[in-house]
């Protein structure tokens, strides 16, 4: 058996310290890895360094030399779920189930093997133990709030050609439109009066808006509304991701989909899979809190290939892991593709709550399109975030990156918070008794 080598990390004060940090290290030939800050030593979204416990006696000598600040230097321990094995001793579950949970109970890594045992397992039981034990993974790192964000769907406009989406150019059914720099921030305002902290705004990749005037529009939201803003544009340029940041963007939203380079390939005829990754590396490098994701279901992909998302996701120190099942969409070459599985969604969540841990899991629109109950589900399986659609009405219908759409709105969002038994965040301004 491979000796698991130990780790320590480093907590910076800022994300400009931590990056300074990272670059010195990797300078003075020390290994590094940007991963996620475990839920005891940070927030969510907080990026912390880790390096091998034999790098430690440089560490401090080297950050005092450079004048880099930095909050502690702590061990990184593997999260343990104390008392698992007997809370589930009556279940019915097989024996290579109960050795994967006697692991997670351990605080011990999955290997690709258990995660593909996990996905496969068909059992009634088997499958509402994993769905809870995730919950309870959820529950011990970040409590019962759900976290509530908004997204904008400013331009139907695409230059790409993805065989799934129903915004691809060559949709000729898809009544394009673009919103007003003026439309997207009365939106915006709109959101912040409700208690909205975070903005999604999303497009297609679509070149009328250049670099000088996504910059105009997240200048101004940051300037009159001082909300958070998340960015999902597709593939930038390193310097164009920069610029963004530097402009006021806090995260960035962009997809791997699948790991699997064949069918990457297939689905995305104008891009690649390592210039996807590459992308993904660039808006860590820079600081952004890294938003991915994948979709289950998608034409050839097994359970190997959504292991290896999963193990991606997490050898990426992704923050958050949007998980939604493929859903077909109209006058596209994937119209008549099977919808994917719920359960199989599910299952993916779960596992990925148990193994990549404190990182945000949205509930996602895909899954509220194809099942009513989908985002409960989701929150009872790990998730904890929900992402209304806050597009204006004259225009969300066309954003139809798959057909028959839900349009998650605040209405929604609670059922699903009260049906999962969880709580709306604190900061909403709206909801009465609900909110409570």
């Amino acid at each position: 058996m491979t000796k698991i080598k130990e780790k320590f990390i480093v907590i910076c004060h800022s994300t400009s310290q931590m990056l300074s940090a990272d670059r010195e290290l990797k300078l003075n030939s020390i290994e590094t890895e940007l991963v996620p800050t475990p839920a005891e030593f940070g927030d969510i979204c907080s990026t912390s360094i880790a390096i091998e416990a034999e790098s430690i006696i440089y560490l401090e000598e080297l950050l005092n030399a450079k004048k880099i600040e930095h909050k502690k230097i702590r061990q990184y321990k593997s999260q343990k779920i104390d008392g698992l094995l007997q809370r589930i001793k009556d279940s019915i579950i097989s024996h290579e189930f109960k050795e994967i949970m006697d692991k997670i109970e351990k605080g011990d890594e999955l290997k690709k093997e258990d995660i593909v045992f996990l996905l496969k397992i068909e059992g009634k039981s088997e499958k509402e133990v994993l769905l809870d034990v995730a919950d309870q993974v959820r529950y011990k790192i970040l409590g019962d709030s759900v976290e509530i964000r908004a997204a904008i769907e400013f331009s139907n406009y695409c230059k790409k050609s993805c065989k799934y989406c129903g915004i691809r150019k060559e949709c000729t059914s898809t009544k394009r439109y673009r919103m007003s720099e003026d439309e997207i921030l009365e939106t915006t305002h709109n959101l912040h009066a409700m208690g909205i902290n975070t903005v999604i705004l999303q497009s297609g990749e679509d070149d009328f808006f250049t670099l000088e005037k996504l910059i105009s529009i997240v200048k101004r939201i940051k300037k009159e509304t001082k909300m958070k803003i998340t960015l999902s544009l597709g593939e930038k340029s390193y310097e164009e991701y920069k610029a963004l940041k530097e402009a006021g963007a806090n995260n960035y939203l962009l997809k791997i989909e699948t790991t699997n380079e064949e069918i990457f390939n297939f689905i995305h005829p104008n891009d690649s899979l390592e210039e996807r990754i590459q992308c993904s590396k660039w808006l860590r490098e820079l600081g952004y809190v890294n938003a991915n994701g994948n979709i289950i279901g998608l034409p050839g992909q097994t359970d190997e290939d959504i292991a290896d998302d999963i193990l991606f996701f997490k050898k990426m120190g992704i923050h958050m892991i949007g998980i939604g099942p493929f859903v077909p969409a109209k006058d596209t070459p994937f119209e008549k593709y099977k919808t994917g599985s719920v359960e199989k969604t599910l299952n993916a969540i779960a596992i990925t709550r148990i193994v990549c841990k404190n990182v945000y899991i949205p509930a996602t629109t895909a899954l509220a399109s194809i099942d009513e109950d989908g985002q409960s589900k989701a929150l009872r399986a790990g998730a904890n975030t929900i992402m209304l659609i806050s597009t204006p009405k004259k225009y969300r219908k066309n954003y139809k990156i798959y057909s028959d759409k839900n349009m998650v709105d605040l209405e929604s969002a609670f059922k699903a918070v009260k049906d999962a038994r969880r709580k709306l965040p604190s900061y909403l301004k709206v909801g009465g008794k609900t909110n409570e």
